[in-house]
């Protein structure tokens, strides 16, 4: 379902990263919050589900605990309801306050995990955006594709250094083709939108990543923070 991006030259802009587990999404937001800090931009570090205090409390509600915890719409609503809270008291004063945002995961997820994982038609998902949001989306949008076993593998090498009650694990508990199924899904909602999606390989050094992603926000932004 292609979505349309907003366009406001006098605020700030609203970066994206998107991808399923392990593929590297928090490494990269912070490097090129760095880079991009680096080049005077002010810019603020976000995340989904969370990034303001309520929407914190939410996501512990749906990243903790076991995977059959909640039915695929209250997953969905309570998805939204953090968004809601990120959207009016984190991203939209930065925005307007010229500030760039880069959030790790937004609405994109939703209708990956929630949509073609758990089978919650993209149809109800838009509707639900659309009204508690005003169809607000990224300018752009980076997402890294692995392969899922590989992903899946770095991540719970991750968390298994966190204590047990504290794992933030639930969506890489789901079993059976559940991971494929969000791979093909982010591919298939970037194909529908490209004009707001990068599609960058997540194979590689950390380095030679973050070299990918800073060459299309170059291409993108070059004049606004000065690199052409």
């Amino acid at each position: 379902m292609s979505h349309k991006v907003p366009h406001n030259l006098s605020r700030g802009k609203f970066i994206s990263f998107e991808g399923g587990e392990g593929t590297g999404k928090s490494t990269q937001v912070k490097t090129l919050q760095d880079k991009l800090r680096a080049k005077g931009i002010d810019v603020i570090l976000t995340r989904e589900p969370g990034g303001a205090p309520g929407a914190e409390k939410i996501r512990a509600l749906l990243l903790t605990g076991d995977p059959e915890k909640w039915v695929p719409m209250t997953e969905v609503l309570l998805f939204y309801a953090a968004r809601v809270d990120h959207l009016q008291r984190t991203i939209l004063p930065a925005l307007k306050a010229g500030k760039w945002v880069i959030t790790d995961r937004y609405a994109d997820s939703t209708f990956a995990y929630q949509g073609a994982g758990h089978g919650i038609a993209a149809t109800v998902i838009q509707q639900i955006h659309r009204i508690t949001t005003d169809n607000f989306w990224p300018d752009m949008t980076i997402l890294l594709d692995a392969d899922p076993k590989e992903g899946l593998l770095r991540a719970n090498n991750r968390e298994a250094e966190i204590s047990e009650n504290l794992r933030e694990d639930r969506f890489e508990k789901m079993a059976g083709n559940y991971h494929q199924r969000l791979r093909k899904a982010f591919l298939e909602i970037a194909a529908e939108n490209p004009d707001r999606f990068h599609v960058i390989p997540a194979a590689g050094s950390i380095d030679a990543v973050a070299r990918r992603i800073w060459q299309q926000v170059t291409a993108a932004y070059g004049p606004e923070i000065g690199q052409i």
